[in-house]
Formats: structure tokens, C-alpha cells, sequence
């Protein structure tokens, strides 16, 4: 049987809001089947649960938003899709701040700090959503169309096409796919980073966005090159990281998905509506469990192993 996993101990660390730019402490706490994932704003004067949740995203614009009221915990992509990539079930995030820390801009440091935690099995059996019928969304037309999909699939993978007309991405792959019954999250999607143009920076932090990016924690592009010195981590970095904000959008809908990810030029506004079109088709999918006696996509016994 596939069990739910949380992490072994408490573990934090510090870092900056990618767009609020303040510093923010997190603190990643074990917690019991069947919790799910938990924000709390430990800041405030009195704390505030934000469950991680596709109807709890509140804005879209550049990271995905949880909101309640007024309290907001913001860019939750890379940590969600972290914790979706190393099978964890159950966790409290507790920030000090509206923004979980931005690290290195992939997904790499939170699954550094997961793992170092120890991952810990649970009693209760892991749930999945298993997508029966495909859901499309979609949104522009023309040159302009974006769209998201997902399709009934054994296993989870995802295929992801982007276009930038930027020298520096054109000249990378813009087409790439991954399918964890074979490729490791770890390896192949973890370290990709999030990315940025200078030509947008001053009118994104007029708009209140991005004041805490950085060569340190971007991929970082002017008219025709990027500016990192020490260039990618990978030949389709970019087009990776859109897997990975996809990875994270998507274990919003609250459980690993049994399914096929197909995207032309998707992010985070448009994976939300997919989230939310899927649960709201309810003959579209189902909850499964699986027992001593029935076999669970590859994709959820080769990844998920404890180290």
C-alpha cells in the first residue's frame, strides 16, 4: 500500500519575498494523515490558516496568491511542487511574512530542506486524483491562444511548450515533457529557475512585484543574452521551470493527480482554472487508494523513495 508521508522534524530557514522583497522566516512542520498542506501567518496578531488549495488562490499575477480576507501568502509554486515531486501528504507552513522565501528561484533548496528534515511514513493510505475525462481551458486566440489541459493517463507526466521570441530562450528548447514513471523530479525539474527580463523590471515593481529578484534568485535577461555569469543549469532551463510552477499549481487541487499535463504558453492564472474546471467536473475523476494488492503507477513507486 502507498502510505501518506509528511517530514520527520521541524526545520527552518530565512530568506526574501522574490516579489514583496521583505525578509521571511519558514518553519516546515510535520503533521498528522489526512492534514494536507497548511500555511499559518504566524506574523499577525492572531494566526491564520490558509489550506493549500486550488479555491483558495486569490491572484495569479506572476505566482500563485492563497488569500483569506485580507491575509495573502504569496509564491507558493515552488514549495507546493517540491512537496508534490517528494510524495509529502501532510505539512504546516508557518511564515512571518506574506511571501514564502523565494531561495534560489527553483525548487531546489525546499526539497534540500524536506529531505534533510527526513521524510516519515504514515499509517493512512495516500489518496489520488485520477483524471477520468480530459479538461481543457483556455484563453486568446490566434498567436495569442494559451491553453491547459489534462488527460486520462496511468501515471503523471507533463508537456509543456512556450514561446518568448527572446534570442536568449529561442536559442534553448521551448518544448519540453517528463514523465516520472521514468525521470526524476529531483534531477530533472527541481533546479530549474524562475526567469525575468530587465526591460520589465521597473514597470513590474510599479505594480508592486519583483522587489526581491535578483541574479541570486532569477534567471535574469536583457534585449539579447542572460546575465548570470554562470549561465543555465540546464539546456531547457526554461521551459522546466514552467514544468515546475506547473507541478506546484497543480498539487492545489490537494492531491497527487493520476494523469497527462499538456500546456502551450500556460502559467499560473491559466493552471488555476484547470485546477478548478477539473473539480468542479466531478464525473471527470476519482479518488483512489492503493492496497496491498493493486499496482500504482510507475510514476508513484520510482520517485518516491526514501533516501
Amino acid at each position: 500500500m502507498l502510505r501518506q508521508r509528511t517530514i520527520q522534524k521541524a526545520i527552518s530557514t530565512k530568506g526574501v519575498g522574490l516579489h514583496s522583497g521583505r525578509r521571511v522566516e519558514i518553519t516546515l512542520r510535520p503533521a498528522e494523515p489526512n492534514t494536507g498542506i497548511v500555511f499559518h501567518r504566524v506574523d499577525l496578531p492572531e494566526i491564520v490558516d490558509l489550506p493549500a488549495r486550488a479555491i483558495g488562490v486569490g491572484d495569479t499575477r506572476m505566482a500563485s496568491v492563497l488569500q483569506k480576507g485580507n491575509v495573502r501568502v504569496s509564491t507558493v509554486e515552488h514549495l507546493m511542487s517540491a512537496l508534490a515531486g517528494l510524495g509529502i501528504d501532510n505539512l504546516h507552513v508557518d511564515l512571518t511574512a506574506e511571501e514564502v522565501p523565494i531561495m534560489d528561484g527553483s525548487a531546489g533548496t525546499f526539497v534540500y530542506l524536506l529531505r534533510s528534515a527526513g521524510l516519515q511514513e504514515q499509517s493512512a493510505a495516500k489518496q489520488f486524483l485520477k483524471v477520468l475525462k480530459t479538461v481543457e481551458v483556455c484563453e486568446g486566440e490566434g498567436d495569442n491562444l494559451k491553453w491547459a489541459r489534462l488527460e486520462p493517463y496511468d501515471g503523471f507526466s507533463l508537456s509543456f511548450a512556450i514561446d518568448f521570441h527572446h534570442p536568449a530562450i529561442d536559442s534553448t528548447a521551448n518544448f519540453a515533457e517528463v514523465d516520472f514513471a521514468k525521470d526524476s523530479y529531483v534531477k530533472t525539474v527541481a533546479r530549474a529557475r524562475t526567469f525575468g527580463f530587465v526591460s520589465e523590471v521597473e514597470a513590474l515593481r510599479a505594480a508592486g512585484l519583483a522587489r526581491g529578484g535578483s541574479l541570486d534568485n532569477a534567471i535574469v535577461m536583457d534585449e539579447y543574452r542572460v546575465l548570470n555569469s554562470d549561465g543555465l543549469r540546464y539546456e531547457d532551463e526554461f521551459v522546466k521551470h514552467k514544468i515546475l510552477d506547473a507541478i506546484g499549481d497543480l498539487y492545489l487541487i490537494g492531491k497527487p493527480l493520476v494523469a497527462r499535463y499538456v500546456a502551450c504558453k500556460s502559467g499560473h492564472g491559466l493552471n488555476n482554472q484547470l485546477a478548478r474546471a477539473l473539480l468542479a467536473q466531478e464525473d471527470a475523476w476519482e479518488l483512489v487508494t492503493y492496497d496491498a494488492t493493486a499496482t500504482p503507477a510507475r510514476a508513484y513507486v520510482n520517485e518516491w523513495k526514501f533516501a
